[in-house]
């Protein structure tokens, strides 16, 4: 809806200086919603949600935002602004998914942990949900070897849900970013659930279902998933086990069976390159960092141990980056971990 009026009247403001009947004749809107959007104190709302905002030094991204993410961006129903906590960066499109069961086995976390932080060593940027469960253990697998990673909340950015995160809640921050489309001090109520799975999988290149039960949660971001043309992936489980139910069925029906993070990166690695070389606005310009490495590769050869030893950084940061150059088409890796200049 909020899309629809911003295409209409193209600014916000113009949207409460409109008519109730120009309101209305809007696709989707109708007489009751533009009685609601007239009597609504527009003002004292946004006043009490900007204040929360910057108490807590957060911010707003808008769809029209550059900063706002453009994998989400392509989906049909993407979020016409996002609250956020942390920062968002032009690496996180580089991006995959991994959820699974609440109720999780220590086998589940354990490969979860894993996987994720063999993705975040390659670059990739691990988003979840922040439930209990295989989502945390997600997280805790990014922030172990240093990673990116994204909480997507089904609740207002100045709640801890569940209250046992706090302390992983302040790590994402710090290492990532913390986002809902829901207002400030929306509670987690579970009808917000489900809709915020579309985030979770519009972020992505892929998802990666860990434990899942045939009625898991789940699989609808998996089925989300699959509407906006991403990889579905899944880790088998013990047959006859009620957790591994959902990620065996996903299996049988086509998702790609996984065993390790390489079986995510050759899936991932191709699309990301094409949508990144297909982009309109894709970004050209170098970080810091990443311009102290491109600075030192030539026309010859330079093994990646002189490129750590030059740069004076740890040798998953200066991977990380080549891996960054490489996707963007300013370096080639040669064979034994070698890199020039295109």
């Amino acid at each position: 809806m909020i899309k629809a009026l911003l295409d209409r009247f193209g600014h916000p403001k113009r949207i409460f200086e409109a008519s109730r009947r120009e309101l209305a004749r809007v696709d989707g809107i109708g007489e009751r919603l533009a009685g609601m959007i007239k009597e609504t104190d527009i003002r004292g709302t946004v006043h009490r949600e900007l204040k929360l905002i910057e108490k807590l030094n957060a911010s707003i991204v808008t769809i029209r935002d550059p900063s706002y993410p453009n994998s989400l961006r392509q989906i049909y129903d993407s979020p016409p602004l996002l609250y956020v906590r942390g920062n968002l960066q032009p690496r996180d499109d580089f991006a995959v998914s991994i959820v699974g069961s609440r109720l999780a086995s220590n086998y589940g976390r354990m490969i979860t942990e894993r996987i994720a932080g063999d993705l975040a060593r390659h670059g990739v940027t691990i988003v979840s949900g922040m439930a209990r469960g295989i989502d945390s253990a997600s997280h805790r697998g990014a922030l172990s070897v240093g990673g990116r990673t994204i909480a997507v909340l089904g609740c207002g950015i100045d709640i801890v849900y569940p209250r046992e995160n706090r302390h992983l809640f302040e790590e994402i921050m710090a290492h990532g970013a913390v986002i809902s489309e829901f207002p400030m001090s929306t509670p987690p109520e579970g009808v917000n659930f489900p809709r915020r799975n579309r985030i979770i999988s519009g972020l992505s290149l892929g998802v990666v279902i860990v434990q899942a039960t045939s009625r898991s949660g789940s699989l609808i971001t998996a089925r989300l998933a699959l509407e906006q043309n991403r990889d579905v992936f899944a880790v088998p489980g013990n047959i006859g086990m009620a957790g591994s139910q959902g990620t065996n069925r996903l299996i049988k029906q086509g998702a790609k069976l996984v065993e390790s993070a390489e079986d995510i990166l050759e899936e991932v690695l191709p699309r990301f390159r094409h949508e990144w070389s297909t982009s309109e606005d894709r970004d050209l310009s170098l970080e810091e960092e990443e311009e102290r490495v491109f600075c030192l590769l030539e026309d010859e050869p330079m093994h990646i141990d002189s490129i750590i030893a030059q740069t004076r950084m740890s040798a998953s940061r200066v991977s990380t980056i080549l891996l960054q150059l490489e996707l963007r088409g300013l370096v080639q890796q040669l064979s034994g971990k070698r890199f020039v200049k295109k």
